[in-house]
């Protein structure tokens, strides 16, 4: 029987007037894997600052078995900025000490790239203090996945990692034994690592089975039997329903709701789009000529990033572009920008970009665009037009497009200043749609937004006419989206990906897996170089492990003598001897270390 970790009971939170949790009662068991999803501001990450010890409950209880080992990841880290990587992460372990431990490195591999951490100009020994909030996240998070623990809590732990980063921690979080409780608005992660879910809603938490596809087959089949959901809720759910069946296979693997009872609900929704119609649509609006690139070379600084692409984006054309970060899926898009916003005066540092004479372009960067903060929401979006075309036929008011976004009639007077990140991203998209492009760019468009607000976007952009280029390191949201993808591998080409994420992994793995061969190939050359022969370099091997077997033996002398010293605390003749004796072990030791560290630089 499964151990119960932790159980709330009639738990009730109150912010201002607004109840966020009224009576919720859960409860969360040993080899749990539960999702939290719901709309920005209805009280995820407060249900989860509580079940962490972080918030206390305005009425009810929560109670946590005894010794419990309880990790948590918030949106703020708690590092020193004063400490390295190093003394974050290992603990200013030796290398022959981490390096020796598989579990250890496949953490630091898998969140930073490599073991020499790539990215880091110090690598393990880089400070802190300078670095961005993305790079100080994956730090945090590493630190916190070395350690064993009964219950895992985790605040976004997707946002600042790319695609491969991803897969990896869902592949870690599957194979750990810990209960995990964890916030995102990832669905594809959602699917792989959990095993329930908590749905957040108007101050209640409705429990459901397996991950997020089984989650959205749930909530369908509730809204139909029940029939309490308002109607344009329930389509956004059906129409989700439907992509889930008809899209990438099954993407459900634990079926437990009645697949008879799912073709039912979407026999009569169509697929979510219809690409020969919007094809047209998307010709009659742009022409044949949208971006044609010519021999492009595209650098960042000094860096080459890319050289003499040819490519060409048409119209209709539904582009995912993915690749490691730093090959040049920003700087690609950026120099198409300034080529359309020049109207072709600006080019890159080799090659031509042609832009097509109708393009209207509307480009979502990474930053959000500061807005008079005293602006209201409505008239941040009148500003820009008070009707959209979204094509077939679909037109909106500013005011029905912010409720579409989540922006209803009281929140619409909202000052901007008042927003939240999510809210001001939302925002931002919504005066992008509002300026009517045919050709859209998104760079990493799901940052910020709740899993509600994707659905609603997706929505949005099923039936848009045009072309489109995103980035994006969510996943679901890339298959959702689009039609075709290509990726950056950081060799400065470009290619086309037939089979989309699953294919970008493979050959993500296969390069990891040449150059792991290449260095392996290039060891003979650099045993020769230091001016070793095969046998001296057999020697040295074996002396390093004597050392490994010696220092191995300290590390235990030097527990027991701390287990000692712990014992006899109140002896102090006694402690200054076993002191005495620690030291001396300590000073054997780093002896041995150095002399393992000079038998590692040689081989």
């Amino acid at each position: 029987m499964a151990v119960n970790l932790a159980t709330i009971e009639s738990v009730t939170k109150v912010y201002g007037t607004r109840a966020l949790l009224d009576g919720v009662s859960l409860g969360v068991s040993e080899g749990d894997r539960i999702g939290v999803v719901g709309r920005n501001g209805d009280g995820k990450t407060t249900l989860i600052r509580m079940l962490a010890k972080l918030e206390e409950p305005d009425s009810g209880r929560i109670t946590w078995s005894g010794g419990l080992q309880l990790a948590v990841l918030t949106q703020h880290d708690s590092l020193d900025p004063k400490a390295t990587i190093r003394h974050e992460v290992i603990a200013d372990r030796a290398d022959h000490e981490w390096l020796g431990d598989a579990r250890i490195r496949d953490i630091i591999q898998g969140l930073f790239g490599g073991l020499d951490l790539p990215g880091f100009a110090d690598g393990l020994d880089t400070v802190i203090g300078p670095l961005s909030g993305g790079e100080r996240r994956r730090i945090a998070l590493a630190k916190l996945l070395l350690g064993e623990w009964d219950l895992i809590v985790l605040d976004e732990p997707t946002n600042h990692l790319d695609v491969e980063g991803i897969a990896w921690l869902a592949k870690h979080l599957q194979a750990r034994r810990s209960g995990l409780v964890c916030v995102t608005h990832d669905r594809w992660f959602l699917d792989q690592v959990c095993t329930r879910m908590w749905d957040v809603q108007r101050g209640e938490v409705r429990e459901y089975e397996g991950g997020y596809s089984d989650y959205v087959f749930a909530r369908a089949e509730r809204s139909r039997i029940q029939a309490t959901e308002e109607q344009k809720r329930q389509n956004l759910a059906r129409k989700e329903l439907a992509w889930l069946r008809r899209g990438a296979p099954a993407r459900t693997s634990k079926p437990r709701y009645r697949i008879e009872a799912a073709n039912a609900l979407i026999a009569d929704v169509p697929e979510p789009r219809d690409k020969s119609e919007l094809m047209k649509f998307a010709n009659a609006r742009l022409g044949r000529t949208v971006f044609d690139l010519e021999d492009v070379t595209v650098k960042a600084g000094e860096k080459l990033l890319l050289e003499q692409l040819t490519w060409q984006l048409g119209p209709g054309d539904r582009i995912g572009l993915l690749g490691v970060n730093g090959a040049g899926k920003t700087s690609l898009l950026r120099a198409m920008q300034a080529a359309y916003a020049t109207d072709g005066d600006v080019q890159p540092a080799g090659g031509v970009i042609k832009v097509g004479k109708t393009v209207r372009l509307a480009y979502l960067s990474q930053e959000v665009a500061e807005l008079d903060p005293t602006t209201r929401v409505l008239q941040a979006v009148e500003q820009v037009r008070g009707r959209v075309d979204l094509g077939k036929g679909r037109e909106m008011s500013a005011g029905q497009l912010c409720e579409q976004f989540g922006f209803g009639k009281d929140k619409q007077w909202t000052p901007v200043g008042d927003l939240s990140g999510g809210e001001r991203r939302r925002l931002q998209l919504l005066r992008l749609l509002m300026d009517e492009p045919n050709v859209l760019f998104l760079d990493e468009p799901t940052n910020d937004l709740d899993i509600e607000t994707l659905n609603q976007l997706e929505d949005v952009l099923d039936g848009w006419p045009g072309s489109m280029v995103v980035i994006s390191h969510d996943r679901f949201f890339i298959e959702r989206t689009t039609d075709t993808a290509y990726a950056l591998l950081g060799d400065r080409r470009m290619r086309m990906l037939p089979n989309g994420v699953d294919e970008y992994l493979e050959r993500r793995t296969a390069m990891a897996e040449a150059a792991a061969a290449a260095a392996a190939a290039q060891v003979p050359a650099a045993v020769e170089t230091a001016g070793l022969s095969a046998g001296d370099l057999r020697a040295a091997k074996k002396e390093m492990q004597k050392l490994e077997r010696q220092i191995a033996k300290l590390d235990q002398q030097e527990s027991k003598l701390h287990a000692q010293l712990a014992e006899h605390a109140a002896d102090f003749s006694k402690v200054a001897e076993l002191d005495a004796q620690l030291r001396k072990v300590r000073e054997e030791k780093e002896e041995l270390e150095m002399g393992w560290l000079e038998l590692a630089e040689q081989v």
